[in-house]
């Protein structure tokens, strides 16, 4: 068996907008650094999603010094400050959960609605806003940031790769938006895993991973179909969820990664 190392390491500082490739990140109590601190939400304060609204897909982000930009075809770049601009604060929703969040700027606000005419706010997580992780499956009472559910999201290489011997077109890892990718022999080693050593970094597998219709989102044009999800239910379906890739919780030793770090399987 080939030794298993960290092949990607993604976030995505706006939730369900396009990531961010990195080569080495720091662990926050949240999750990655700048991973899913933004998130966009309606004029109800629901967190907006890909799901609804495709072209979300379209908007590009990336990491500078002292700020995020993001980008959309025909319209001007938008520098985010890494703190908001405002002390204006709301209560918004991400699911069953309900948190506080600052708004950005009225800048932002009107950047995205411009870009996908529809209303919308763009809110910042401050540090004293706590959200946190299922009870039944958090081990420290672990808080995460505007993610789904949980701070880390993992997938095995050889996982994809047998998804895509299955599809009549083969799908790249951003369709599953994984924070953290390992090289893998066999697919689905992951499910078997409970604890693992990423470097210095130790982390829990706390729960797999239900995947959604944002699978299906192709993330450079926005378009939708059925694959991959339709493939992957024939055969990663257990109590009518389909599972693909494990949530990770920080088992609170080690605060960095980068790509090229052993994969060190702890507990199985």
């Amino acid at each position: 068996m080939s030794a298993i190392v960290l092949s990607e390491i993604n976030i995505y500082p706006i939730k369900s907008l396009g990531g961010i490739s990195l080569s080495s990140a720091r662990i926050e109590e949240r999750g990655l650094q700048f991973d899913r601190r933004w998130m966009l939400v309606d004029a109800q304060k629901q967190f907006m999603t890909q799901r609804k609204i495709h072209k979300m897909a379209l908007i590009k982000a990336s990491l500078h010094d002292s700020h995020l930009q993001v980008d959309m075809m025909g319209k001007s770049a938008l520098h985010i400050p890494f703190l908001p601009q405002t002390d204006e604060t709301a209560t918004v929703t991400i699911w069953d959960d309900t948190c506080q969040g600052v708004i950005v700027s009225q800048e932002a606000n009107e950047w995205f609605s411009d870009a996908l005419q529809m209303p919308c706010k763009l809110v910042y997580m401050p540090d004293n806003s706590i959200r946190e992780v299922d009870h039944r499956y958090a081990k420290n009472n672990e808080i995460v940031s505007f993610a789904d559910a949980y701070p880390f999201l993992l997938i095995g290489q050889a996982s994809l790769d047998d998804l895509n011997q299955r599809l009549p077109e083969a799908v790249p890892m951003n369709r599953f938006r994984p924070n953290l990718v390992v090289t893998t022999d066999i697919p689905f080693a992951e499910d078997r895993w409970k604890s693992i050593r990423v470097g210095d970094t130790i982390f829990h597998l706390a729960k797999p991973c239900a995947r959604c219709v944002l699978t299906t989102i192709d993330q450079q044009t926005g378009n939708a179909g059925k694959e991959p999800l339709k493939t992957l239910s024939g055969y990663r379906t257990i109590n009518n969820k389909v599972l693909f890739g494990q949530n990770l919780l920080w088992g609170r030793q080690g605060n960095q990664i980068q790509l090229g770090d052993k994969v060190e399987i702890l507990a199985q």
